[in-house]
């Protein structure tokens, strides 16, 4: 007797579940990107106990017939892909067939939905389909999900609290209207909106529905075109810092993406503007040919496969690195009683970024669009910054607070300097620059230093050691396993030698897995800045304190430090008086 049996089709349903639906979240993801894909323009999610007790999904798409609304719960059934060829040109969110066969089969199902002048109603409990009959005839479609996993104990256990599984459907419905802000979603948990967007197609607004006002009025607008690619959507400046990723929208063709490269290429670009561990807030559009993008990966379709992916990243890179830099000012450090402190939901906001004023007197939904969108518009001249509003300044050193920061005036304020941040600045910029020399000069060491490794990481340093060569230092073998330094390059910080070259043997042997020149090269200048600069409680001198701000007016951007921590903020003179009372 044959040991090997065809399994029925329900419980072939259920295994496909345990892929498509983890969590109520995917419940919700699945229903909404088939209301998108029914062309809706309106859509409205209700929860009940954060999707443990019910999801309702209405909406006013193109709706189904009779015949289609049962054949819609036949595994693998979809009007979206009809040949192979069709998988290298999909354009819509949903194609595999899978999702509404596999939700019907853990759980119980109401389908109500119409398309012409007769409405259908479909009941289905565990996969089976007990009901089919005539409904009313509003145009579109209105499916309920409740007793999810009901017949699945194991996948039942696995749901967690209904705070978790709420945050879960909150933070899809949030992103999903950041990829389609031409459509209104509203979210309602136990009757109570949660989230609610207008569908006015306006990213900005939508940006501002999601995030608030602090958010939306410190965007910065990208806008990019090559061959291949066209980004567009906007950027966090870097006062606005998250504690995780998950606040990078990335949208490829319409879809809410993830890819490991691309949030790599994002977090790069902020890369000396912000604190590691930290992230920006980006909306990010990015609009391509489909042949060139593989969705079919996983079934969620979250997870993509891009091909030309290094041009794509290099393109993010660049422009977003080029943003920001055109756009830094100097952060006000006085906070608006006006402005929202999101704290709680994890944004770091430790200064007013007064970069961009709305009058929130007028309108300020418009207001907060139009100011954004006229800043980051790179087509006036006078709206890149640089850093020539540092260099107007014309400041003048008072003081220092706790051998730490320094104390400025000119006659528009009082303006606090972190001495360590803002000569570890000059320095990284200064270590930068000489490593494009084209003859380094270098000193020799009075007694050679010599390191001894392992097998290993001997072999590793060996690998990669003509990079510190070209820089100036010179390193031969001496014995087993044990390398001597001879000399090293003039910039290296006196009577600190063997230290920091130990650190840069270390350095090298650290990142042979994925050994990159440049950023090797970025850690290192950062490594040598830090050790070489003035540190907290030190002292200055008058004349010393003048000297590190001539030098930083000659850095590139002064702002901050090469690890993101600002270098300076300005107290206005309206700002000392409004403390102290004197205006109103």
């Amino acid at each position: 007797m044959s040991k090997i049996k065809i399994m029925s089709e329900n419980l072939a349903n259920k295994i496909a579940a345990g892929e498509v639906v983890e969590k109520c979240a995917s419940v919700v993801k699945e229903l909404v990107e088939n209301a998108i894909d029914a062309k809706a323009n309106n859509i409205k999610v209700n929860l009940e106990d954060g999707g443990l007790r019910k999801i309702e999904i209405i909406d006013n798409g193109i709706g189904m017939d009779k015949e289609d609304a049962v054949l819609a719960f036949a595994r693998h059934a979809t009007s979206k892909i009809y040949k192979d060829d069709d998988l290298f040109f999909i354009e819509t969110l949903g194609f595999r067939g899978e999702a509404l066969a596999s939700i019907a089969s853990v759980s119980e199902v109401n389908l109500e939905t119409c398309s012409k002048d007769i409405g259908t109603h479909v009941h289905i409990k565990g996969g089976k389909m007990d009901l089919v009959e005539p409904s009313n005839a509003r145009i579109g479609t209105s499916i309920c999900v409740t007793n999810l996993f009901y017949n699945t104990p194991a996948r039942l256990k696995y749901l967690k609290s209904e705070a978790t599984e709420l945050n879960n459907c909150i933070q899809f419905i949030e992103k999903l209207a950041l990829s389609k802000p031409d459509i209104a979603f509203t979210l309602t948990n136990n009757d109570k909106v949660i989230v609610k967007t207008s569908g006015k197609n306006n990213l900005l607004k939508t940006i501002h529905e999601i995030y608030g006002l602090t958010v939306s009025s410190n965007m910065l607008s990208i806008n990019k075109t090559s061959d291949d690619f066209e980004i567009s959507g906007y950027v966090g400046l870097p006062g606005l810092l998250k504690k995780n990723r998950n606040h990078f929208n990335t949208i490829v063709n319409g879809r809410v993406v993830r890819n490991n490269d691309i949030n790599r290429a994002i977090n790069d670009a902020y890369y000396t503007y912000k604190h590691e561990g930290f992230f920006p807030i980006v909306v990010i559009n990015i609009e391509t040919d489909p042949t060139l993008v593989d969705v079919n990966i996983h079934p969620t379709k979250q997870d993509i496969k891009l091909s030309k992916i290094d041009e794509l990243c290099k393109m993010l890179y660049e422009t977003i690195k080029d943003t920001l830099y055109k756009n830094l000012l100097i952060p006000d450090a006085i906070i608006d009683e006006d402005d929202s402190n999101e704290s709680d939901s994890g944004l770091v906001t430790n200064t007013n970024l007064n970069y961009i004023k709305a009058d929130t007197n007028n309108n300020e939904e418009e207001t907060i669009v139009q100011t954004a969108m006229d800043f980051s518009s790179n087509d006036k001249e006078e709206n890149i910054i640089k850093n020539e509003e540092f260099k107007g300044l014309k400041l003048y050193p008072i003081g220092q607070v706790h051998g730490t920061y320094i104390i400025a005036e000119n006659e528009d304020g009082m303006f606090i300097l972190d001495q360590h941040a803002a000569h570890e600045r000059i320095n990284y910029e200064m270590i930068k620059k000489r490593f494009q020399d084209d003859k380094p000069t270098y000193t020799d060491m009075l007694i050679p230093f010599s390191i001894e490794l392992t097998a290993s990481d001997f072999a590793t340093f060996m690998e990669n050691k003509q990079v510190l060569e070209d820089l100036g230092f010179k390193i031969e073998e001496f014995g087993i396993n044990t390398i001597v330094i001879k000399s090293h390059p003039t910039w290296l910080t006196k009577n600190f030698e063997n230290d920091n070259l130990k650190t840069i043997v270390d350095l090298v042997i650290l990142n042979h897995k994925k050994f990159n020149k440049d950023r090797f090269l970025d850690s290192l200048a950062k490594m040598v800045s830090c050790k070489m600069s003035v540190k907290a409680n030190e002292h200055l001198s008058k004349e010393q304190m003048e000297q590190l701000l001539n030098d930083l007016v000659k850095c590139d951007n002064p702002y901050n430090c090469c690890h993101g921590r600002p270098s300076i903020m300005k107290f206005t003179n309206y700002e000392l008086e409004k403390m102290f009372k004197r205006v109103i």
